[in-house]
């Protein structure tokens, strides 16, 4: 039998799409001072459709950058309360000339939705918004309580947003904070990322003679700044891949078998994906997957380097300086901060003779890790599971999303990623689209996901 809440969805799908659309099709491009008319009147619309889908308190709230829209309904006592983050924000359209359609006036092609801001964020936000609305306007109250905090600013890296937290903790606290903007594992394999890895990245600058030498007449007697660096950077990596630096792994928690078996349930051809990197072979920390490699366990990669002549031809010289650029994908508990500590312990205990080493941290932020067997998720996964028609896949990323740290740190509680994007939908690329089969799924999902939470205890 249809419940009232698939029927009323089903009943006004049209009418929500083309809100979608209407979404859509403000350019609200935060990097960007010729569009920050265009932010405040995403910021007003958004606070409109709260308003419209039954929420209360809705505000517009200044930062120092673009503002918060800020809402709730809070009449569920007794009963968790989630706070639902997302953001307004888009990434620039350009290159224009590689859009099949504007990027700003969207259109729906063959079951899905094309425009800037389509799967990142607006789409996959818009699913929250309409589901409070299905429940209220069909029941007149929601199974737990609800806040949203919607941004600004997340396409340039939040800004104002720890600020923002800080500030405003107490009217934030929440029992859980459910994030959807990201992509599921696959079309058809809905996911739910535990985990995303910290950063911590550094220059390098290793400073010999005043200048660069003749190497006839110097070489062999003159510290090589350029080998002195070759000489520092191996000092950090041994032949099986495993980071020597002391203490580097304070923190990196041992994957169980749980997790293990989630991984392998993952299905990756190695020798596929290595003619498609055109590499002979992958290769990394032994012992490791390279799912494992690249999502559960931390790095440390060069990803620049550079001192000495570049030009054509051979300049026979002892260079004065060499350099390089280095940046550690951080997992669990490990911390930036005690991490460029290590290093520059490391450094001073292995620098070569005859040279000076200045080291310079560039980029810092913590890992987020949460157990997949928290009640939380188990319960995202039971949703997705009567949303889907299947159960989801537990992953974790590769890359790092420091504003999901900073969530669970300042306002302490547990993060809840429930995506329902996929890989290949063109996010801040042109041709941006979302499949609108996920936006039904993801609704159904997040209606069972409040039920499911209301059954938990706070």
């Amino acid at each position: 039998m249809t419940s009232p809440i698939n029927a009323y969805l089903a009943q006004e799908r049209d009418r929500h799409l083309a809100e979608l659309m209407e979404f859509v099709r403000i350019p609200s491009v935060s990097a960007s001072t010729e569009h920050k008319p265009d932010m405040a009147r995403a910021a007003e619309w958004l606070a409109a459709q709260l308003r419209q889908a039954g929420l209360e308190n809705v505000q517009v709230l200044p930062t120092a950058g673009h503002p918060v829209v800020y809402g709730d309904w809070l009449h569920a006592p007794g009963q968790p309360t989630a706070l639902i983050y997302g953001h307004y924000d888009v990434q620039p359209a350009d290159p224009l000339e590689q859009w099949t359609s504007e990027p700003f006036e969207p259109v729906i092609r063959d079951g899905k939705l094309y425009g800037r801001g389509a799967t990142d964020d607006k789409a996959q936000l818009y699913t929250h918004v309409k589901t409070v609305e299905a429940f209220l306007q069909t029941q007149g109250k929601l199974p737990v309580n609800v806040k949203f905090c919607i941004e600004g600013e997340e396409e340039i890296a939040s800004p104002s947003l720890p600020a923002f937290l800080e500030k405003q903790a107490e009217l934030l606290k929440a029992d859980a904070i459910v994030i959807s903007d990201g992509p599921m594992h696959d079309e058809g394999v809905p996911s739910i990322c535990y985990g995303l890895r910290g950063l911590c990245g550094f220059q390098l600058d290793v400073q010999g003679p005043k200048n660069d030498l003749h190497s006839g007449l110097y070489g062999g007697g003159v510290a090589n700044p350029a080998t002195a660096l070759v000489e520092l950077l191996s000092s950090m990596r041994n032949a099986e891949g495993h980071i020597t630096i002391e203490d580097f792994y304070e923190g990196v928690n041992v994957l169980s078998q749980t997790e293990r078996e989630a991984f392998r349930e993952l299905s990756l051809d190695d020798v596929k994906l290595a003619g498609e990197l055109a590499v002979p072979e992958l290769t990394g920390e032994a012992g490791y997957s390279f799912l494992e490699r690249t999502t559960a366990r931390p790095t440390l990669e060069v990803n620049g380097i550079y001192g000495g002549y570049q030009g054509e031809g051979l300049k026979p010289i002892v260079p004065s300086a060499a350099s390089a650029k280095l940046s550690c994908r951080l997992v669990d508990q490990q911390d930036p901060d005690r991490i460029m500590q290590a290093i520059e312990r490391h450094i001073a205990k292995h620098k070569p003779a005859g040279v000076t080493v200045k080291v310079q941290q560039t980029h810092r932020g913590k890992p987020f890790y949460i157990s997949p067997e928290h009640p939380y998720i188990q319960a995202a996964a039971a949703a997705y599971e009567t949303g889907f028609g299947k159960m989801p896949v537990y992953i974790r990323s590769g890359g790092s999303i420091p504003i999901v740290e900073v969530f669970s740190r300042v306002l302490g509680a547990p993060v809840v990623m429930m995506d329902f994007g996929l890989p290949g939908e063109n996010m801040h690329a042109p041709n941006e689209h979302f499949h609108l089969e996920n936006f039904d799924k993801g609704i159904a999902t997040l209606v069972q996901y409040w039920q499911e939470l209301s059954q938990l205890q706070k």
